[in-house]
């Protein structure tokens, strides 16, 4: 019997390996039995593009009709986002997304998402996974038609729903008759529909189904959107480009040079937007590996700030009990005030068009006033695909504090929140983190230029060998 566990954003395994309608019950059945406990009686469901999204919904909802629990359910695909605006909007105990956001093809996976529209806290996700059965579910579940007959099921539309939460909340005519015109590269995911509605003259890429997703990740991340980057130098007219990732909660975005603007950029920018120019207030809430020129921000703007653990969900259950005016990770997932507390590619990515179309200037001239106030700074990543053995090696010697230099830069400090961080001299540091849903062990580093940056991760590569 396989353990299912859930990790940094959801349980994510391999299609037709671990991930089985089987096990899909298993989790689904804790669900049913959660909701239960806490007095709930309904449940909002969505998937995104993946292989068999449909079949695993679908099983995920009769689990539900056998349990007695209403399933609001869209047939079409859904983003992230739109479930978690489902939850709030229909009044369900928790919304469930079928996806394994931006992981490899072979991949698919379970999100929980709360009634209050954001990922469920760590504590209510620790309980449901231990309600999960170590047997396989053998009862005979109720048909579809019969849950409809019964009330148990309701068919829902979540792209409306999100579209008309859109409308009310952005000047949508401002943004589309500015000038600005966007690239939008949906990697293949669950994005492809809502935002080209929402913005009828971007100019689209990927933006079919294609479930194998061209057997590349859907992540926006700049080595894998090098079609979006020469999309945007090639075409005169195009000013910026968006890219979202397979559930399309994470960002990705370029300036008008097909230069990649990271989620530390997109991050500074959304602050200065909100609290300089529309004159809003509260705690700016980041993960261990965002870039701590956002610290430096919030000092000079007054702001509150507070650094948390990675994986969005510690942000989450912070924007539920305080005044949040922005919450963000360094692998694209921000949520802004305004909206439900929650990762949201396409609502980001709209609050840097509006800013761009309000001031008349592109991302490469307000980055420019980001750059004035904090100072210049560049930031990478490299993702190690190396054995576990490795992996946890390297994690033991950190622990053991047996680096006190990478090639020429000594360790100032380190903290140790989550992952080691590594401060160098002047405004740089590196950061080594395995990641919590992948075989992958993460190296990250800040530096004053691209290239400075690049001869840190290399310093850094050859000292762990």
């Amino acid at each position: 019997m396989v353990e299912i566990k859930f990790g940094t954003d959801g349980w994510r395994a391999i299609i037709a390996k671990e991930y089985t309608v089987d096990n899909v019950k298993r989790i689904a059945t804790a669900t049913a039995l959660w909701i239960k406990q806490n007095g709930g009686d309904s449940m909002v469901i969505g998937y995104d593009c993946r292989f068999a999204g449909l079949m695993f919904s679908e099983t995920t909802v009769r689990i539900m009709g056998l349990h007695g629990i209403k399933a609001y359910f869209d047939k079409n695909i859904s983003t992230t986002p739109m479930v978690s605006l489902g939850a709030v909007h229909l009044k369900t105990k928790l919304g469930v997304v079928i996806t394994a956001s931006h992981n490899p093809p072979s991949y698919n996976g379970y999100k929980l998402k709360s009634e209050l529209g954001g990922p469920s806290i760590p504590k209510d996700i620790d309980a449901v996974e231990a309600l999960i059965p170590n047997h396989n579910i053998e009862e005979e579940l109720p048909s579809l038609a019969q849950m409809e007959k019964d009330g148990l099921l309701e068919y829902v539309n979540l792209e409306d729903m999100y579209y008309d939460e859109v409308a009310s909340k952005f000047d949508l005519d401002l943004i589309r008759n500015s000038g600005v015109v966007c690239a939008y590269d949906a990697m293949y995911g669950a994005g492809q529909n809502i935002v080209r509605r929402i913005l009828p003259n971007a100019v689209p890429l990927h933006c079919e189904m294609n479930p194998g997703f061209n057997g590349q990740a859907p992540e926006p991340i700049h080595k894998n959107l090098t079609e979006l980057s020469n999309l945007i130098q090639r075409n005169d007219n195009i000013t910026c480009g968006l890219a979202n990732d397979g559930d399309a909660d994470r960002i990705g975005m370029y300036d008008e040079e097909g230069t990649f603007v990271s989620s530390h950029q997109i991050l500074l920018l959304i602050v200065h937007y909100l609290h300089k120019y529309k004159k809003m207030n509260g705690k700016v809430v980041v993960s261990f590996s965002v870039t701590d020129k956002l610290k430096k921000m919030c000092a000079l703007y007054g702001l509150e700030y507070q650094v948390v653990k990675i994986g969005f969900k510690h942000i989450a259950e912070i924007m539920i009990t305080e005044d949040v005016l922005v919450g963000g990770e360094e692998s694209g997932g921000i949520a802004a005030k305004g909206h439900i507390p929650e990762r949201d590619g396409a609502w980001i990515g709209l609050l840097v068009l509006e800013f761009m179309a309000k001031t008349g200037k592109s991302i490469k001239e307000l980055m420019e006033e980001v750059y004035a106030i904090v100072g210049r700074f560049d930031f990478d990543r490299d993702d190690l695909h190396i054995s576990n053995d490795k992996k946890w090696s390297i994690i033991d010697n950190c622990k053991a504090g047996v680096y006190q230099k990478f090639g020429d830069y000594d360790v100032q400090r380190v903290e140790t929140l989550d992952g080691y961080k590594f401060y160098l001299a002047d405004d740089k540091w590196v950061m080594i983190r395995p990641s919590g849903t992948e075989p992958v062990l993460r190296v990250y580093a800040q530096g004053p230029s691209a290239a400075e940056v690049r001869k840190i991760l290399n310093a850094t590569h050859a000292t762990l060998g």
